[in-house]
């Protein structure tokens, strides 16, 4: 494993159809993503409609709906699919050895100027 790639968590980590947040120093969490085959996705936590928890949204196939207004982001893209529109930043992931690694410049860099999402009740008049 080279310096580029950091080393997150096992893929088995993940649950089948389900998610994991990876916690980052600035900006929104990242929401890694395993499909059914077992193939793994990591995008913005954060849906380009209304920057709802994606970690908390049903996968199905290749793709999750957020868990606020059930848009369809497709995890290879995390373009949102038709009729909707907006995308959310896509992290690279590898495989190595079971484990899942992120690339350590684009955890350090995407999207880092967003607010990260607050996910429970409102604190303040909704």
């Amino acid at each position: 494993m080279s310096d580029i790639w950091k080393e997150i968590c096992a893929v088995t980590d993940i649950p089948v159809l389900g998610s994991r947040r990876v916690q980052r120093a600035q900006g929104p969490q990242v929401a890694l993503f395993r499909t059914a085959d077992d193939q793994v996705y990591a995008l913005l936590d954060r849906c380009p409609h209304k920057a709802g928890p994606l970690s908390q949204g049903i996968v199905f196939g290749k793709a999750v709906a957020c868990p606020l207004h059930n848009w369809t982001i497709a995890l290879d893209t995390g373009c949102a699919r038709e009729p909707d529109e907006g995308s959310t930043p896509r992290f690279s992931v590898r495989i190595e050895g079971g484990q899942v690694l992120l690339n350590r410049a684009e955890l350090d860099t995407l999207a880092i100027e967003l607010a990260p999402v607050k996910a429970g009740p409102c604190t303040r008049a909704c």
